[in-house]
């Protein structure tokens, strides 16, 4: 399996099975599935109403939780004190002790104090990486300039038809990870 490197040295599979669309009722067997066949990296997000399903599936892999990584997404934040309750709701889901990465699904509601919250968790070891998605690049600018953690990673719909090639150049020389969501194309 390779890996990518984030910019806080954790190590984060390079190809992970994402849960975008899937009902809770089937999540369960299809992350089961995906681990079966040597899938170390989950993705899922608030907004897809399916993490307790991905921790389900998690724990009953047999799989040693320090051997997957889980991706979340924040959904429906607008400061801090509720994306702490946030946080802490995503844990008890996942029925976890840490979040592996945890993202701001979109750019939306007050960013500065949202990913300032994230950092408190960061910094108290509920979140091992910290990052965001869908930030073009006068978001994520505007971000760098009011945050103590470079995001780890940004993850944005990239593919053949979407290359991202101006974003990608400058997460590169900042020290953010570029993640491809929807990397086969859509639609």
């Amino acid at each position: 399996m390779k890996y990518v490197t984030l910019n806080n040295g954790i190590k984060m599979p390079q190809i992970g099975y994402g849960t975008y669309q899937t009902p809770p009722q089937i999540t369960e067997k299809y992350v089961t599935d995906a681990i079966h066949i040597g899938y170390r990296s989950i993705d899922t997000a608030q907004c897809y109403s399916n993490e307790k399903e991905v921790g389900l599936a998690c724990r009953k892999s047999g799989i040693p939780r320090k051997e997957l990584f889980i991706t979340t997404k924040l959904w429906a934040c607008y400061g801090y004190q509720d994306t702490i309750h946030s946080i802490d709701c995503s844990l008890k889901k996942l029925d976890m002790d840490y979040i592996d990465l945890l993202l701001i699904h979109e750019p939306t509601g007050n960013v500065y104090e949202i990913y300032r919250a994230m950092e408190t968790a960061y910094h108290a070891g509920k979140l091992r990486a910290i990052g965001i998605s869908n930030f073009l690049e006068e978001r994520y600018i505007d971000l760098l300039n009011h945050c103590n953690v470079i995001p780890a990673i940004n993850q944005v719909e990239t593919h053949i038809f979407r290359q991202q090639k101006r974003l990608r150049k400058l997460e590169h020389q900042i020290g953010t990870k570029h993640e491809s969501w929807s990397p086969l194309a859509c639609g």
